[in-house]
């Protein structure tokens, strides 16, 4: 039904545009460089024949399909973020193409030995003879989520293509920043007008994602007292062991690299430390909201009793809230989900319902009054160097997107 090969080269053409967010600048976009796909995605979604293809001063593109049915149905939405992390390198992608994957390890820069092995990604094993796209192991690959640019503007052109197919009136929203977390910030929801939306940024074919972490950021602060080494007894108060102390009483299985599922976590991301002043940055994720506000509650407690216990204000702590699951905003119209499930049966592809560790733009759009289940884009390991994407997983993807427009308007 979709076009491979016009989806292959539409991917390889955003891939190399270098549109990395930047978390150190307030400004939306948060670089200048975003606004150079951003126009591109404008210029394509006219090209193609949507209407009301408008992109605003934060670089937030919005797109309509009218309806081609003489009956009511609900505006639907597909949205998705142009933006690419800034976790890893992301400047002078060169795309590489394994067709009929054979299973084994795949070599992806022979004179640096990086090497993509199912030894390691176990996930591979399940595209053997599919077309793989992979990085040459300097850069990620953007398939987070120019994956899912490309999926929508396909599904969109083919409906254009094929009035045929009967579909209510469909709403296309491309986002800067989502990797930083700001993706939904500016969005404006009564502008787009959708009555709900499907984010396309999951992972492996099938993936359907309804539930997310509820997410903060912590800031710690510790405070110590440079004195001469030689002359410090009694003196000295080195604010990297007070850093250490804190680290110590937090849970130690408690980390990501230790729990799955529905498993919360904390996550130092980031240390900076002299004996006069540490700062540590967390994340702070639980999918269960009690758990969620009893984690920061641990923080704030430990925090206290440091501060008690060394002197008034040696720890500063500053937590902000995130996003929220979504779960709570979908539930009440579980439909939206059973309709993409129904989408993918009819497509020959097994749903997999699993909770996202994480969180997509989808988390905060639903809080804003738009629910916005997440559905998979295809791509594997986002931002690095063993980043991949079947090309298969896109083109399912596109007709998941079709065969959900034309399931909403024949129910």
């Amino acid at each position: 039904m979709i076009n491979s090969d016009t989806l292959l080269n539409r991917f390889l053409t955003y891939i190399k545009i270098d549109s990395q967010s930047n978390p150190n600048n307030e400004n939306t976009p948060s670089t200048e460089k975003q606004w150079t796909i951003a126009h591109l995605l404008k210029e394509e979604l006219e090209r193609i024949g949507l209407q009301d293809v408008s992109i605003d001063d934060k670089a937030y593109i919005m797109a309509t399909l009218p309806s081609n049915v003489d009956h009511e149905v609900p505006t639907v939405g597909f949205v998705s973020h142009f933006d690419t992390s800034p976790d890893f390198n992301a400047s002078s992608i060169k795309p590489q193409i394994h067709e009929n994957y054979d299973g084994g390890d795949i070599i992806l820069n022979a004179e640096k030995n990086i090497i993509l092995s199912p030894d390691y990604f176990e996930d591979l094993k399940l595209y053997k003879g599919q077309t793989l796209i992979t990085t040459d192991g300097t850069t990620l690959l953007s398939a987070d989520d120019k994956a899912g640019i490309t999926e929508i503007i396909m599904a969109m052109e083919y409906l254009v293509d094929h009035p045929e197919i009967r579909h209510g009136k469909l709403r296309v929203g491309f986002t800067p920043d989502e990797e930083i977390g700001r993706g939904a910030h500016h969005f404006d929801v009564e502008k787009f007008g959708a009555a709900y939306a499907y984010t396309m940024d999951g992972s492996q074919i099938g993936e359907l994602e309804y539930e997310n972490f509820n997410a903060a950021s912590a800031t710690l602060k510790f405070k110590g007292i440079s004195v001469h080494p030689g002359y410090a007894k009694g003196k000295m108060v080195n604010s990297m062991y007070l850093a250490q102390k804190f680290i110590d009483v937090l849970p130690k299985e408690e980390v990501p690299e230790q729990t799955e599922g529905y498993e919360g976590f904390f996550h130092l991301c980031k240390m900076n430390g002299t004996i006069e002043l540490t700062e540590l940055n967390y994340i702070i994720r639980d999918h269960d909201k009690t758990k969620f506000e009893a984690r920061k509650e641990l923080f704030e407690g430990v925090v206290a009793k440091m501060n008690k216990t060394h002197g008034e204000e040696v720890v500063e702590l500053e937590i902000h809230d995130q996003y929220y699951n979504m779960k709570e905003k979908v539930e009440p119209i579980k439909y939206i989900v059973d309709i993409a499930e129904q989408a993918m049966k009819e497509l020959n592809i097994t749903p997999v319902l699993k909770p996202i560790r994480g969180g997509t733009d989808g988390a905060q759009l639903s809080y804003k009054g738009l629910p916005c289940p997440n559905i998979f884009a295809g791509g594997h390991n986002f931002h690095g160097k063993f980043e991949y994407v079947p090309l298969e997983s896109m083109v399912k993807a596109s007709e998941v997107i079709v065969k959900i427009a034309e399931l909403t308007a024949r129910r």
